[in-house]
């Protein structure tokens, strides 16, 4: 394929101004059809950020945004100082998670908010008997960092998902685990906007301390209910923000 012609198809996949207030779900939703019409394969680099933001009509943080949720995703992999490339081997479960779930519309959410709380529960439990002394370290690590970036909500909420992840991966379950990662992406851009008060940091910490608590006693009960109480805690600071502009 010629450069002129790659450069004619990415215009027709990507090109046109996005004007959504959902701009981050519209880019993702555009690049995942690029991705599955074949016009990139397995190992190969995605255009630059700012090419794709000139051509969706964007600012280069929805793009960023987007590329991280395809990133936790594992669709792509960013490679900090030489740009983000098509990894492959992706869940078979995410094209039915992506095609109703990518637009985030609230009701959509909502119910992405109830799947992931029992998926956390079950995940939290399995954990506590399944994880390794290596995957324990990781989250009390990750626990760690939350305490130190109280007050700086963009590391917290990383540190926080990085958390789950770890716990996701320590279950030993791969199906559960990639049902997570669906979830949790689909997600993430309100769980972002909810988090925004140092009271509920503290809370969320906390509510962390305490699974990771009953996971390092082994307690499978224990892990599930504290994963209840936090899943429950998280709702109610999360679905009041997504009716709001």
């Amino acid at each position: 394929m010629t450069t002129s012609s790659a450069s004619d198809g990415l215009s027709a996949a990507l090109g046109g101004t996005i004007k959504s207030q959902t701009a981050m779900a519209e880019v993702t939703r555009r690049l995942l059809d690029y991705i599955a019409s074949g016009a990139v394969a397995q190992g190969d680099r995605l255009p630059p950020e700012r090419q794709l933001a000139e051509l969706m009509g964007v600012g280069r943080s929805a793009v960023r945004e987007a590329l991280a949720a395809l990133e936790i995703l594992g669709i792509v992999t960013v490679r900090p100082g030489s740009g983000t490339y098509l990894s492959g081997g992706t869940s078979e479960l995410l094209p039915q998670t992506l095609s109703w779930g990518l637009l985030l519309r609230s009701d959509k959410t909502r119910e992405l908010i109830e799947v992931r709380h029992g998926l956390e529960t079950q995940a939290a439990t399995l954990a506590a008997t399944r994880a390794t002394d290596a995957s324990r370290r990781l989250m009390a690590e990750h626990t760690a960092t939350m305490e130190q970036s109280l007050d700086d909500f963009s590391t917290f909420v990383t540190a926080d998902m990085l958390f789950h992840q770890e716990l996701a991966a320590a279950a030993d379950n791969v199906l559960l685990r990639d049902m997570l990662q669906s979830v949790r992406s689909l997600i993430r851009v309100w769980v972002e906007r909810a988090l925004n008060d140092a009271e509920h940091a503290k809370l969320t910490l906390e509510e962390h301390r305490a699974i990771l608590a009953a996971i390092d006693a082994r307690d499978g009960a224990a892990a599930g209910e504290a994963m209840t109480r936090h899943m429950r805690s998280a709702a109610q600071r999360l679905l009041p923000t997504l009716d709001s502009p």
